[in-house]
């Protein structure tokens, strides 16, 4: 009886840490952050500085407990020629998994697409946060997606 008694609580525990673990990962720190909270650069070729670009339907998430949980999706108006001889094209961008429930955001399509040419990874801004990157994918049709990604600082 003892055993038994001592074995519910050591499962209930468990099934109660894992669901609270489950919980802070993916609900308990990340915040929906409004349009106007967010400014959307990218770094010119020539100047090597950050500069807005034109977006509208801004949808974004951030946490303070990271600064490689910001994740947004978006549409710009911007051509890709145009984009391309204006700014810097970023070859080692990979997408991040976003949560399941922000699901403008799918990591592994944005990946594909970069992948095969379908979209091209721009450097947002480098060091937004300290050895973290934002890069932004923008596929043809207008439609991109931003996220932080560790720069060369910390890849090793």
């Amino acid at each position: 009886m003892n055993g038994k008694v001592i074995a519910m609580f050591l499962i209930g525990t468990a099934a109660i840490g894992g669901a609270a673990m489950y919980w802070l990962q993916v609900h308990a720190f990340y915040e929906r952050v409004s349009a106007d909270q967010v400014d959307i650069l990218l770094t010119n070729v020539a100047t090597g500085q950050p500069e807005p670009i034109p977006v509208s339907g801004l949808q974004a998430i951030d946490a303070g407990s990271s600064p490689l949980r910001f994740r947004a999706c978006f549409t710009t108006a911007y051509s890709t020629p145009t984009l391309t001889e204006t700014y810097v094209i970023k070859d080692d961008a990979v997408p991040l998994v976003a949560p399941g429930w922000f699901d403008c955001f799918d990591a592994a399509a944005i990946g594909a697409a970069l992948e095969d040419g379908r979209a091209i990874a721009y450097l947002g801004q480098r060091d937004i946060s300290d050895g973290v990157d934002r890069v932004v994918a923008v596929f043809d049709d207008g439609r991109a997606y931003a996220w932080h990604q560790l720069n060369e600082t910390y890849k090793d």
